[in-house]
């Protein structure tokens, strides 16, 4: 890219290489706008001569042709493009939704030297509207090569991101305590609506429980005939593992333990099983206060129907102090 000062009468289509003021000190354009018509009127207006544009060389390709030509390629999911200024393409989610991402492809891409993008932390819960990522190349122009290479990455590993939909899942929740049944319940209740509403979502099913292994199994099963997408489990009492009385109910109705522990703090007690498909989450002392703990990191993705693995919670570490 070269810099050139022209006349403004044959600067209509250029590039802008810097801004220009009025005399008063006020932005009348925008490094990297591009000139109209009427800019130029109103730049004669103003008493402008000249203004400088980039003059592309033929081995470049436009800011704007190369991010969204990359930007088309990021994407997956219920996500569309937008064309922002200076050579940006946004992502934006289309629907409610999970962004699913994979990080260590992100730092590939951003090793290329002439895009970068930046996202949302993977996992996160994001509503329609919302800007998923951002995609932007080096001002004015991209060497052809450096592009092609870039593209050809993009292409070859498939999409960077998925933003996976969150369509009106069904939540089932179970409240247990070691002596009262309703105890657990109208503690947590409204601090489990509460959290719930962040992502659009109400309880459909809910149930209480002695938190004894045989009442616990039997409401699980009971919960589990409603085929929700998700079941959540509040208990008063901390376990000290799998083998405490909500892990030995869970395997007695034939539950596979995928994950206890999350490097989160609040919420390192998460107890994560799946019923076949269905997810039942434990985290006892996360339903006693709305504020974020590990249940608003895996909640999502449960809700977007993606299933979490234990490799996935063990990369909860960075972020995860929530305190």
């Amino acid at each position: 890219m070269r810099a050139q000062a022209v006349q403004v009468e044959r600067a209509v289509g250029r590039v802008l290489c810097s801004p220009i003021f009025q005399h008063s000190g006020k932005k009348l354009l925008a490094k990297g706008h591009q000139i109209s018509e009427e800019d130029i009127r109103l730049l004669n207006g103003e008493g402008h001569q000249e203004v400088t544009v980039a003059l592309l060389d033929e081995d470049e390709v436009p800011e704007d042709e190369a991010a969204l030509q990359i930007g088309a390629e990021v994407g997956a999911g219920s996500v569309e493009m937008q064309l922002a200024a200076g050579g940006r393409v946004n992502l934006v989610a289309t629907e409610n939704c999970c962004l699913l991402l994979d990080d260590d492809f992100l730092k590939r891409i951003n090793s290329c030297g002439c895009v970068s993008i930046a996202t949302m932390p993977g996992l996160s819960y994001a509503v329609a509207g919302q800007r998923l990522a951002s995609v932007k190349t080096i001002p004015f122009a991209v060497r052809r090569k450096e592009f092609d290479l870039a593209l050809q990455l993009v292409r070859s590993q498939g999409p960077l991101l998925e933003a996976r939909p969150v369509r009106e899942p069904s939540v089932a929740v179970l409240y247990s305590d070691p002596r009262h049944c309703d105890r657990a319940r109208r503690l947590f209740e409204g601090v489990m609506r509460t959290r719930l509403e962040r992502f659009g979502v109400s309880v459909a099913f809910v149930l209480t429980a002695l938190e004894k292994e045989l009442e616990v199994a039997r409401a699980l099963e009971h919960l589990l005939r409603a085929r929700p997408d998700v079941v959540l489990m509040a208990s008063t009492t901390a376990p000290a593992g799998p083998e405490d009385t909500v892990g030995r109910a869970m395997r007695k109705i034939g539950c596979k333990m995928e994950s206890f522990l999350a490097p989160v703090e609040p919420g390192n007690l998460l107890l994560l099983s799946y019923a076949g498909e269905t997810p039942v989450v434990a985290a006892p002392g996360c339903f006693r206060s709305p504020k974020p703990n590990v249940v608003d990191l895996v909640l999502p993705p449960l809700l977007a129907k993606y299933h979490l693995t234990a490799a996935e919670i063990s990369g909860l570490g960075h972020g995860g102090l929530l305190v």
